[in-house]
């Protein structure tokens, strides 16, 4: 899975709220199988209303992905995404850089 620069962007700013990176690690601690929206309301004493908003974010990025079984809301943390965007994030670890083309790809991003 390849990440841009806006699609990181875009999902380290709905983890940078807390109340999202709680439901987003519980999830990812509860994976594969993820858990009902009511568990998580239970776990992180959140009311369902600004649950529902947070997991909303977490969704519309795809850091989130929820399944209807019967009467419940399932929510899964997609752990490929999550793995593609730490990866996005190391990936040039250590390399260095040539300061000479350093102004170029901070204008391409």
């Amino acid at each position: 899975m390849d990440m841009t620069l806006e699609t990181v962007a875009d999902c380290l700013a709905q983890l940078g709220n807390p109340t999202r990176l709680a439901i987003y690690r519980l999830l990812v601690r509860a994976a594969p199988d993820g858990l009902p929206v009511g568990d998580i309301k239970t776990h992180l004493n959140i009311p369902a209303s600004t649950l529902s908003h947070h997991i909303q974010h977490l969704a519309f990025v795809g850091l989130v992905e929820q399944t209807r079984e019967g009467r419940v809301l399932r929510c899964r943390a997609d752990c490929a995404r999550m793995d593609a965007l730490v990866a996005y994030l190391a990936n040039e670890c250590c390399l260095g850089f040539d300061t000479a083309n350093l102004e170029t790809e901070d204008k391409s991003s």
